[in-house]
């Protein structure tokens, strides 16, 4: 009789790493899942439809931006995460697994932090000049928003979209060539990542002003592009693809606002 197969038993190090990957990872869904219902309540709906930009509306602005980044950026940096808890696991820093995994997070939610910020600032002045439907929608002007889808899918054949998606989609050589000990360590090392992230995304979070900042289809579409992007083996073949169809419709709205 045939003996079956067993699978060998996990070594107490491989036990260890299975459970600080399930903390870390459910942390990280907790963040982006509670950040995801926040925005998919309604955040900023509430505004006025003729806003004065106060510092608590401009706060609120921002909030809302932050949280919106951390339900559509977190899940494109599972991998990265997890690789890091793996690092981290077999190393001299293994009792701190958690608490650095956590803070290299927290790093990586704060370079999307600055990005929030500078788009803030862009939807103020957008206010300001009457170019959008309203708080919180699509901009009205053709020209404006023809030029964003120009801008977009120009950077997707820049040299830096593509340096900085290549950090992105290989953890493994970004851990070997930056990681460093300590908590200061790991936050420096979670922006460093964000950062990267945002050399990368920053064009397409843009187009949230063309489709509408409270399309909900639209921040779903955009997340599920950015992670694909990100870890999909052959899906660099689609940028060239992507950025052809954001110049194509940059350029319709841009002749059709002149003929208009």
């Amino acid at each position: 009789m045939a003996h079956l197969k067993q699978t060998p038993a996990l070594g107490p190090v491989e036990k260890l790493v299975r459970r600080d990957k399930v903390i870390v990872l459910f942390s990280a869904l907790l963040i982006a899942g509670l950040a995801a219902w926040y925005t998919l309540a309604g955040a900023g709906v509430s505004m006025s439809m003729n806003p004065v930009w106060t510092p608590d509306y401009a706060l609120l602005n921002f909030a809302m931006w932050w949280v919106m980044m951390i339900a559509m950026m977190t899940p494109s940096a599972a991998p990265m995460l997890l690789l890091y808890v793996a690092v981290k696991r077999v190393g001299s820093e293994a009792d701190q697994t958690v608490g650095l995994s956590l803070l290299f997070l927290a790093g990586y939610l704060l370079a999307w932090g600055g990005f929030s910020l500078l788009a803030t600032a862009a939807q103020w002045q957008i206010e300001i000049l009457d170019l959008s439907m309203g708080a919180m929608m699509p901009l009205t002007s053709r020209s404006v928003a023809g030029a964003v889808l120009l801008l977009a899918g120009c950077y997707q054949f820049s040299g830096i979209k593509d340096a900085c998606l290549r950090h992105c989609r290989s953890p493994s050589a970004f851990l070997a060539d930056h990681n460093q000990p300590g908590a200061k360590g790991a936050l420096r090392l979670g922006i460093l990542h964000g950062g990267y992230c945002l050399g990368c995304c920053w064009a397409m979070m843009a187009l949230l002003f063309v489709g509408g900042l409270m399309n909900l289809y639209w921040i779903a579409g955009l997340a599920l592009y950015v992670l694909a992007e990100k870890t999909l083996p052959k899906m660099h073949r689609f940028s060239g693809a992507t950025g052809a169809v954001l110049i194509t419709c940059g350029a319709y709205f841009l002749i059709s606002s002149l003929i208009n």
